[in-house]
């Protein structure tokens, strides 16, 4: 592209992106070390602390131009290097200026620009040199694809290609450089795998071993040694001797592994992903002009599409919404939290005391009916400090203090200096409330009673005590280490000081909470549950099971219902079922086939090849019974999203949650719904449901959709 025309596309764009935070390309000379040379380093700034990392729009954009070109035109530079502030590189394109974008042209001048800036970095006549010094994501981690030679260093915490994740694919040039660097089969792990695991992250070692960069260093000097090594580079006394990719079968296969990974995790339901692969398996052949231009139309084309926009509102939710709890009193209220108690000692009791263990760094305290139990439960949590300081997760020195902080006890006397105290005991209202009832009797009036259920009553718990007040849901989802999400259910008794002291220890456990009401089975088992309710109804009815499990598959949820079902457990789903049916009547109808399952304690519908593969077995088939009114999978798609609609709308009439929002952050953090859906909400809006059911759309226009 020529000088003029790039001017142009950027001043153009440029007066688009009013609300930019420019990132700055500040240059320097610097000495080649081992030279009598001169380089220029570029350190890319916006300004702003490590909390809000550089990015590039349009203008950003142009002040890397400029300086580039102000290099690239004097004759006695050597070198140039582009770097970034502190601990950070740069994390890719601005997302807030991709989500104002209403035109096809304007996100292919985009995806123009950023091509037409970083070529200059591979076509510069002296050696470029990228130092990622930290955080290098997308269209960051691509301006050092472009450079000749790259450096990381040891410390990077965060360096990525999560365009597949947001419903993009990496359009400044990774989908050709990265496989052409380090191979196809390393490419589609960075591309595909990482991005649609959560967006998993390497870390510098990884990026170093991968051959994403040519040397790595350690420590405050290693913007000083990646400068010195450079030097060595430009005067001849290093060479480098990067192997060459396989460019036969091992290619294909590569994409062909992409292609079952993103079939896996998106059920073919977002685009993403399978245009990437497109780009890395053309990028076996292609020219790089050729390469670039398919990647300009394909971002182009995933800019103007409806689950980039679903993507980017889920990434808001994760990044803001999730961080501020709406609905959150003063959150100076909190009191401390000095020690920790946990009723019960099975699998999900001992998971929370490994947590607050890990994230609180104070004594824990466990207590179950009998010794042999506790001495299991506490078992279970030093086995897995071990693990973690096996793996070199935490060092020895943590490893023994974790440990000493671990006690337990049958006698629930000794809770009485904890300031918290959690139970995950039977989910049986009777059983929880002697549990509460008991430790009133012990712990001081202002220790904050948690209770972990998942459908039960929290004022109905707290009911006979004498200071209801103090009692507060603290939902956690299995498993507890990884799914992020918290609701945090406040009855109409809760004070502001419990529920912001319960926020302020979820934030410390590093989970995001969601406030919600204090109704039965609070978010995301409601919905999930009413799902399944339909997904079981329609089985009953005579639908075939395969028919019935795969009817959602267009929606790319994490997996099929019965899958979910048997990772549940039937005995709990029953169970929860059965409370919501109690609650709300027969919009939760409880299917005569579940109870059979659980009455013959099946583990679920399906049993499982040797292959990993699930059918229904002959034991099974007999204990259902079966109507003969079978349903298709779009009549069962429909029934179940139309379900849904009324369910959402019911919860917000009852003002479970503050807003829409909250319901769709529930289930990406809870239930692992996939970005590129954006929640329930933006789903049912995009299809038309929610405006047939409840006669209005959930969200307003151009949230979370194209601008209309």
């Amino acid at each position: 592209m020529n000088a003029d025309r790039l001017s142009q596309l950027i001043e153009s764009a440029s007066a688009q992106a009013t609300d930019e935070v420019v990132t700055h390309a500040l240059s320097r000379d610097f000495a080649l070390p081992g030279t009598d040379r001169t380089g220029v380093l570029i350190t890319l700034d916006n300004g702003r602390d490590h909390t809000r990392p550089n990015t590039l729009g349009p203008r950003g954009l142009g002040e890397l131009n400029a300086a580039l070109d102000t290099a690239l035109a004097r004759n006695e530079v050597a070198a140039i290097a582009v770097t970034g502030k502190p601990f950070i590189l740069a994390a890719g394109a601005d997302l807030s200026q991709l989500g104002t974008v209403t035109e096809r042209d304007q996100a292919l001048a985009i995806a123009e620009i950023g091509h037409a800036v970083y070529d200059k970095l591979h076509t510069s006549p002296v050696p470029t040199f990228a130092l990622i010094n930290g955080l290098a994501l997308g269209g960051g981690l691509e301006i050092a694809l472009h450079c000749h030679y790259r450096t990381v260093s040891a410390a990077a915490p965060a360096i990525a290609l999560p365009e597949c994740f947001l419903g993009l694919v990496p359009g400044w040039g990774g989908a050709f450089l990265l496989p052409n660097l380090i191979g196809a089969d390393n490419a589609v792990t960075v591309i595909i795998e990482n991005a649609l695991n959560q967006n998993r992250m390497l870390k510098g070692p990884q990026a170093f071993q991968l051959g994403i960069a040519d040397a790595m260093f350690d420590g405050a000097d290693f913007i000083e040694q990646s400068l010195g090594w450079a030097g060595q580079l430009v005067a001849g006394t290093i060479k480098l001797d990067r192997p060459a990719p396989d460019r036969g079968e091992a290619w294909d296969n590569a994409v062909a592994r992409g292609k079952a990974i993103a079939d896996a995790k998106t059920s073919s339901a977002a685009p993403a992903p399978y245009r990437a692969l497109e780009l890395i398996a053309a990028a076996k052949t292609t020219d790089r002009e050729s390469a670039f231009a398919a990647e300009n139309e394909a971002l182009a084309d995933l800019v103007m599409g409806e689950e980039l926009r679903a993507s980017l509102y889920a990434f808001d939710l994760v990044q803001k919404r999730a961080k501020k709890p709406a609905g959150a009193p003063d959150k100076s209220l909190a009191r401390p939290v000095t020690k920790v108690g946990i009723v019960g000692a099975g699998l999900m009791a001992s998971q929370l005391a490994l947590l607050f263990l890990r994230r609180l760094q104070v004594p824990v305290i466990i207590t179950d009916l009998d010794q042999a139990r506790v001495d299991k439960g506490i078992g279970y949590v030093t086995a897995e400090i071990d693990k973690l300081a096996g793996k070199g997760r935490i060092s020895p020195d943590e490893s023994n203090r974790l440990k000493a902080l671990i006690t337990g006890t049958t006698d629930r006397s000794d809770f009485a200096d904890c300031d918290f105290v959690i139970e995950a005991v039977f989910e049986e209202l009777e059983v929880k409330k002697q549990v509460f009832g008991e430790l009133e009797s012990h712990v001081s009036e202002t220790c904050l009673l948690a209770t972990n259920t998942s459908s039960l009553s929290v004022a109905e718990m707290a009911a006979d005590l004498k200071h209801p007040e103090r009692v507060i849901g603290f939902h956690f989802f299995n498993p507890v280490a990884i799914l992020p999400l918290l609701e945090v259910a406040r009855s109409e008794q809760t004070d502001d000081a419990t529920t912001a002291t319960a926020l302020a220890v979820a934030k410390t456990l590093k989970k995001n909470a969601v406030l919600v009401a204090d109704v039965t089975a609070f978010v995301v088992n409601r919905l999930l549950v009413r799902l399944m309710c339909e997904i079981n109804a329609a089985v009953d009815e005579g639908t075939p099971v395969e028919v019935a499990d795969s009817a959602l598959r267009p929606l790319g949820l994490p997996m099929p219902p019965f899958v979910l079902a048997q990772l549940v457990g039937p005995a709990v789903l029953l169970h929860v079922n059965e409370s919501l049916h109690d609650r709300f009547g027969d919009r939760f109808v409880i299917s005569d086939n579940l109870r059979a399952i659980v009455a013959a304690k099946r583990p679920g519908i399906y049993d499982w090849t040797a292959e990993g593969k699930p059918y229904v077995s002959d034991e099974t088939k007999a204990l259902f019974t079966v109507g003969d009114r079978p349903s298709t999978g779009d009549q069962l798609r429909e029934r179940v999203l139309t379900a849904l609609a009324e369910e959402v709308g019911l919860m917000l009439q009852e003002k479970v949650v503050a807003a829409p929002m909250d319901i769709d952050l529930c289930l990406i953090l809870g239930a692992g719904w996939p970005f590129h859906l954006g929640g329930i909400t933006p789903y049912l809006d995009r299809e038309g449901i929610s405006e047939k059911v409840l006669g209005q759309r959930l969200l307003p226009p151009g949230v979370a959709s194209l601008p209309r």
